[in-house]
């Protein structure tokens, strides 16, 4: 079967070139940014780059479950890797930010205080951290059950992620909404099976 082969194909890659691949568009992003490749506002275009990146990221690892369930593709392996690297881009871009964009540390906590975007994009960094340290095999070994009831943390950075999103986004734009309903489209297929469970 086709399904068969791919996962064949999958057990021959390395995690290490996930993350190679990953890492890639931050240095281009970077270089496009200070040669002007990023147009009038580059600094405001990374933001929105790294962070888009991150969500897409994101989004890769929640479907990683569901393709695995429903169509037999086995990407288990690489759920490690999306997850740190969408984590590493979270920080990215909220560097921008700090370091580039606001600069001012008073006014860097009176937007987290009064920009609700800011607030909720500030939000899902701070629980994705948890996330990222127990991202090994000794906090999955120490943690045991308790583990996995931590990284369920991902579905609501996942959902606040999307959320920032959109309350970043000027005006009604379709991408945003479209990432929120994918993820929102991925989390109901986890739930269901859940759900008949306990039906049964």
């Amino acid at each position: 079967m086709l399904v068969d082969r791919f996962n064949t194909l999958v057990r021959r890659i390395p995690t290490a070139a996930i993350y190679i691949l990953c890492a890639v568009p931050a240095p281009w992003l970077f270089y496009l940014g200070v040669t002007g490749g990023l147009g009038a506002e580059p600094i405001k275009a990374l933001e929105r780059e790294l962070g888009e990146i991150a969500l897409q990221l994101v989004v890769a690892g929640l479907a990683i479950t569901p393709l695995r369930r429903y169509v037999g593709l086995n990407l288990l392996k690489f759920r490690r890797a999306l997850g740190l690297m969408a984590f590493a881009y979270v920080a990215l871009h909220l560097a921008v930010w700090l370091i580039l964009d606001v600069q001012i540390v008073a006014q860097i906590w009176a937007d987290i205080i009064k920009r609700p975007y800011v607030t909720i994009g500030m939000v899902a960094f701070l629980l994705m951290i948890p996330l990222a340290a127990t991202s090994n095999n000794y906090s999955v070994r120490k943690l045991g059950r308790k583990w996995r009831q931590l990284h369920k943390l991902t579905y609501v950075v996942a959902i606040l992620g999307a959320i920032h999103f959109i309350w970043l986004s000027k005006g009604f734009q379709l991408e945003p909404l479209i990432y929120l309903s994918v993820i929102l489209g991925l989390l109901m297929l986890r739930i269901r099976p859940q759900r008949r469970k306990q039906a049964a």
